[in-house]
């Protein structure tokens, strides 16, 4: 099924993609692999989520968090692959939760998503990955990612 039906199916619809807030693009293509950078949980120019884990944030909604970074990143994928249908697997996710000192539970939180891209992308969705409690994190955001994807030649 094509990623974007199913992201409708979902209740989801693509951001635009947001804009780089630094000198970094927001993907590099290198051979097969797509590599994104980081993405906050952002829409319409603004947080979703603020805040750590542990205090402002609950891992609930900080999973929430994570979903919308992962939104962001797809529309990055689709602005420059031109289709979700050029994506062949999620290799790599990097995830960096902002959390209150000894918050243990950055996984649960990050699965938010992972389980995003395993709905969409099925079997191709499954990836390896990082989740990481951090003191803090560009704006305030409660969540960032990074993704690593296999694309068609």
């Amino acid at each position: 099924m094509n990623p974007e039906t199913k992201l409708a199916e979902l209740g989801h619809a693509l951001p635009p993609p947001p804009a780089s807030a630094g000198s970094y693009v927001p993907t590099v293509r290198t051979g097969n692999l797509l590599y994104c950078a980081g993405t906050l949980p952002m829409r319409d120019g603004k947080l979703t989520h603020a805040g750590p884990v542990g205090r402002e944030q609950t891992v609930e909604s900080g999973a929430k968090a994570a979903e919308a970074c992962a939104l962001n990143t797809l529309a990055n994928v689709k602005a420059a692959l031109g289709s979700l249908e050029q994506v062949s697997r999620i290799v790599f996710v990097t995830g960096f939760v902002n959390a209150v000192d000894g918050f243990t539970e950055s996984p649960a939180v990050i699965n938010g998503a992972s389980d995003l891209f395993v709905k969409v992308f099925g079997e191709a969705g499954k990836h390896a990955r990082a989740a990481v409690a951090v003191n803090g994190l560009p704006r305030g955001a409660t969540a960032e990612i990074q993704v690593v994807l296999e694309i068609r030649a």
